[in-house]
């Protein structure tokens, strides 16, 4: 039995489609099974029992020794949600009680941390686990889960661990499932609504010297990519410890926003607006991870090329409002 929390959500639904892909069929999806723009992200895949995500503790109490496995994705991600109290309840403090209990039955675990610990970048993006308690992330969003994996080696180191355990920073996640994240989608999704209903699209001005308009680099990655490595590690169990997930190459938004228009099989029309003053100093200008700690632990597929990965979602996901 695997437990897989954030079920319904962007990259938790592609991951419940990975494991079935896979074979994998007894998978417990956790989640706020209330929110019913989510449910067609789960409602076809396969699946044995629904939790609410307020009754998982102690739902894995009594049924511990039956799970082979948690994946904890799910999480609050809105960046632009300023309330520390919210992600002290929903990411920092459930997922030490998702830990611990891990720890006391020797579950394995997997969770997702984020790029966002990484804050302005200049301490670099190296996942050496003697960094992490120095970095400063720009939003609560990013605190909490910089606090979670001090928090984790802290733990790690005082013998209190799950089975196996590995944390994950995802970069710029971008793919399909991801209908019902309105404002917090990727560039994509709405770069494609935008040039579907106008024919041009607009990316942040920027507000650096040092960069030009549309130059502001990220690393991107293809949700697929994500759920391989999740899946890798979930098999091998080896390497415990925190790791990046990017492809380890950053890319502008113009190259982006070009990508974009190839897919769509339209002409390039990229404006530029503002970025809104309250995002101006948390705004993260380039992102790249650095990605020869997970190349160490053995994980040597290559990562989905940007265009290959922006016309793979375009055309057989966002054209034809199709699910993964």
């Amino acid at each position: 039995m695997i437990v897989l929390t954030g079920a319904a959500g962007f990259i938790g639904s592609c991951m419940l489609s990975r494991l079935n892909q896979e074979g994998y069929r007894d998978v417990v999806i956790v989640d706020d099974f209330t929110k019913t723009e989510k449910t067609p992200n789960y409602k076809s895949k396969i699946f044995t029992e629904k939790i609410d995500r307020k009754m998982l503790m102690p739902w894995l109490k009594k049924n511990q020794r039956w799970i082979q496995f948690v994946i904890h994705i799910g999480a609050r991600t809105d960046t632009m949600e300023y309330n520390p109290d919210i992600f002290d309840e929903l990411n920092l403090n459930y997922s030490k009680s998702v830990w611990n209990i891990c720890s006391e039955f020797g579950i394995p675990l997997i969770y997702a941390s984020s790029a966002a610990t990484y804050g302005d970048g200049s301490l670099g993006y190296d996942d050496k686990h003697e960094i992490i308690h120095k970095l400063k992330p720009l939003n609560p969003y990013g605190e909490s889960k910089n606090q979670f994996d001090i928090w984790a080696l802290q733990q790690a180191e005082n013998g209190n661990e799950p089975g196996f355990w590995a944390g994950f920073k995802f970069f710029n996640v971008y793919g399909p499932n991801e209908y019902h994240k309105g404002r917090m989608a990727s560039v994509i999704m709405h770069a494609h609504k935008q040039i579907r209903e106008h024919k041009y699209m607009t990316l942040f001005r920027s507000h650096r010297d040092d960069y030009k308009d549309g130059e502001q680099r990220r690393d991107f990655i293809y949700v697929k990519d994500v759920c391989d490595v999740l899946l890798h590690f979930m098999e091998t169990r080896k390497h415990p410890g925190i790791y990046n997930l990017g492809t380890g190459q950053s890319r502008t938004f113009y190259d982006l926003a070009k990508a974009c228009f190839s897919a769509m099989n339209l002409p390039e029309d990229i404006r530029f607006v503002d970025t809104p003053q309250e995002l101006r100093d948390k705004y993260q200008y380039f992102t790249e991870a650095n990605m020869q700690k997970l190349r160490n632990a053995g994980y040597n597929k290559p990562f989905t090329e940007l265009e290959s990965g922006v016309k793979d979602y375009i055309q057989n996901y966002l054209d034809k409002q199709a699910r993964y």
